[in-house]
């Protein structure tokens, strides 16, 4: 379709292509120039809805919004041509739920089956193993002599949305594993999920046991009961139901519920309160109208973003991992973390946790582990939570988005405990929602080893590794994680803010911010390619036969604080000369001479280029030859402690560095 419109402050006309994978806007170029325009490319699957507005005198709108938050408005010129664009648009097979309800869709429909990064089988299979999520448990020490590994699930009969390797105790047997799964919701008993050596505190998770009002299983409770005895630091088992406590009484109607503390002698039950998949929901569609608004008042943008809730569930998610470390950290109990289901809350709360307990999570390579481990393998829904194949519209919720926003907000408190930037969470956003890659396909490893993902689609990982270069943070200290390996977050209002470049990343037509990341980032490129271009001269000299001059000496150190105050043609610092003082010059001049040194008119500390001039004076351009050494001095030292330059006008100071 020629002639399109992407109406952002200006309109800019273009032309639009519909491939198999991608919706292709391309700016016209300018009659001045003969080089091409800016191409927009948007992947189908990263397309959420479209729609068709009413006929307007410049043509016929239609407004794209994206699961990425990227929001496009089209206008095309005639109307016919727009019916056509949002036909094509609708037949996209995963597009529309009613289209899923008259047409099986299946995974190989998805991008990652035909994606080809021209990689072949042997560099496929090296991306994907890339983490091993065997060598991470050994890292954390186990097995050990309290935690095993079990094969009780290597068929996925016991628990079909656990992986095959799972780590229990060592006392737990299994006609206790077992039992304990028959007692929990979808089979998903208690399991380790990271182990915190120094305490010998582990954390576990599951999801929420079939109690009802009264229902008790002997098996579960010998499985917590194992739990605890792992841990000889602590006598009791920390058991957080991340639900609102309402939330858990309304699911004992069910038959569901929570663990009974009569039953389950040794545990300390704690409720964390975040609220369950349809509340985020509501809660980011109530943020994204807000934001998305320009003609909001400021008032009606504050009450619309108070009015979402959208960062106080963060703010609960973290105080959650806040209480489950320091629970670990602290107190040395292992802990035991559940919601309804143990896929949802669970790995926000458990990944959390783990990433303020463990400065190796918050490393690039560390942090893939973390999803890989948490989300992936214990089977985070992904397919759901996401709308992979656009099933049932109640099952999709931003999970995953607000665990990386909570790691996002902890990054910007704590700059210098995080290897990667934001930049990385935004790439991994991106790329959940697009599926290119096949990491976070299907709803948990079964499906995933069904699909043959590994031998047939291409992992994540391995392309981020090799765009490691631009998600580094220059912040980053690895001293510093070592001086705190625990974080320890504040959870005041005032720390939460709203993540800009997550949810107006595309968003042209604000006005463009300057970012000290990026000017940093590009300052070290600057820096490294202009020692690649000095490497190159010299050994071009070298080939030339050309020797580089070189001082034969290196220079001399400059003079420490102590021996520029032991130095004995150092006059002391006069009072005056302080930022927006006028300059007494028979105070310096009684002051010199108190030290013993000559007198000293008033030319002789007059100024110069490096010293505080008043407005409209000049410095003396001769100097006495016996008042030389004396002035160097003492002109280096306001050189070396004051290298703003301060006018004076009208007794104001002005600084003009």
């Amino acid at each position: 379709v020629e002639h399109n419109l992407l109406p952002i402050n200006k309109s800019t006309p273009g032309t639009l292509y519909l491939t198999a994978t991608h919706l292709i806007f391309v700016e016209s170029s300018s009659n001045n120039s003969t080089s091409a325009g800016q191409e927009i490319w948007i992947l189908h699957h990263h397309i959420a809805s479209v729609e068709k507005l009413s006929l307007t005198t410049t043509g016929c709108p239609l407004v794209i919004q994206c699961r990425n938050f990227r929001v496009v408005h089209f206008v095309i010129q005639r109307e016919r041509d727009c019916h056509d664009v949002y036909s094509s648009l609708l037949r996209l097979p995963y597009l529309f739920f009613f289209f899923s309800l008259l047409f099986t869709v299946s995974y190989e429909e998805l991008y990652a089956f035909s994606y080809n990064p021209k990689q072949n089988d042997q560099q496929r299979e090296e991306g994907w193993q890339l983490i091993d999520l065997g060598a991470e448990f050994e890292r954390m020490g186990v097995p050990c002599d309290q935690w095993q590994l079990t094969d009780v699930n290597r068929d996925y009969k016991v628990c079909e949305t656990y992986p095959r390797d799972l780590y229990v105790p060592i006392t737990a047997s299994k006609p206790i594993i077992v039992g304990s799964s028959k007692f929990r919701s979808k089979g998903r008993f208690p399991v380790l999920t990271y182990f915190y050596q120094e305490k010998k505190a582990a954390v576990c998770r599951c999801s929420q046991p079939l109690s009802g009002f009264s229902a008790r299983c002997l098996e579960d409770e010998s499985m917590l009961q194992a739990i605890s005895k792992a841990n000889h630091n602590s006598r009791f088992v920390y058991v957080m139901d991340t639900r609102p406590k309402l939330n858990a009484l309304a699911n004992r109607a069910a038959g569901k519920g929570y663990e009974n503390e009569d039953n389950y002698s040794n545990i300390r039950f704690q409720f964390v309160g975040i609220e369950n998949i349809h509340v985020m929901r509501t809660s980011l569609q109530k943020l994204l109208e807000v934001t998305g608004t320009r003609s909001l008042s400021m008032s009606d943008y504050l009450v619309g973003l108070e009015s979402s809730g959208w960062l106080r569930h963060i703010k609960a998610i973290v105080d959650a991992a806040i209480f489950l470390t320091k629970a670990v950290t602290g107190e040395g109990a292992s802990v035991l973390v559940h919601c309804s289901d143990g896929w949802d809350r669970t790995a926000q709360v458990c990944s959390l946790g783990s990433l303020l307990m463990d400065p190796y999570y918050r490393t690039i390579k560390g942090f893939m582990v973390l999803i890989e481990k948490d989300w992936i393998s214990f089977g985070h829904k992904f397919a759901d939570r996401c709308d992979q194949l656009d099933g049932d519209p109640k099952e999709v919720s931003p999970i995953f988005t607000q665990f990386l926003e909570c790691v996002w907000q902890l990054t910007e408190q704590f700059p210098q405990s995080f290897e990667f930037s934001e930049w990385f969470l935004l790439q991994i956003h991106e790329h959940v929602h697009s599926c290119q890659y096949g990491n976070f396909l299907g709803n948990n490893q079964r499906q995933r080893e069904e699909l043959q993902l590994r031998d047939r689609t291409h992992s994540l990982w391995a392309f981020l590794m090799s765009e490691k270069q631009n998600y580094l943070n220059p912040f980053y200290s690895p001293a510093f994680s070592e001086l705190h390996p625990v974080l320890e977050p504040s959870t005041l209002p005032y720390h939460f803010k709203f993540w800009r470049n997550m949810y107006h990343q595309f968003d042209r037509s604000m006005h463009p911010r300057q970012s000290i990341l990026k000017t940093i980032l590009t300052l070290r490129e600057n820096s490294r390619n202009g020692e690649s271009m000095l490497q190159a001269l010299e050994n071009r000299l070298q080939q030339l036969g050309v020797t580089p001059v070189a001082t034969s000496e290196p220079p001399a150190p400059p003079p420490t604080r102590d021996q520029r105050s032991n130095a004995n043609t150092l006059p002391p610092r006069p009072d005056s000369l302080i930022l927006g003082a006028p300059i007494n010059h028979k105070e310096v001049q009684r002051q010199v001479e108190e030290d013993g040194q000559e007198e000293v008119g008033e030319e002789a500390i007059e100024g110069t280029d490096t010293e505080r001039t008043v407005e409209g004076s000049s410095a003396t351009e001769s100097r006495k030859q016996r008042y030389g050494e004396l002035e160097g001095t003492y002109n280096s030292e306001l050189a070396k402690e004051e290298p703003a330059v301060v006018s004076l006008e009208f007794g104001v100071a002005r600084m003009t560095c």
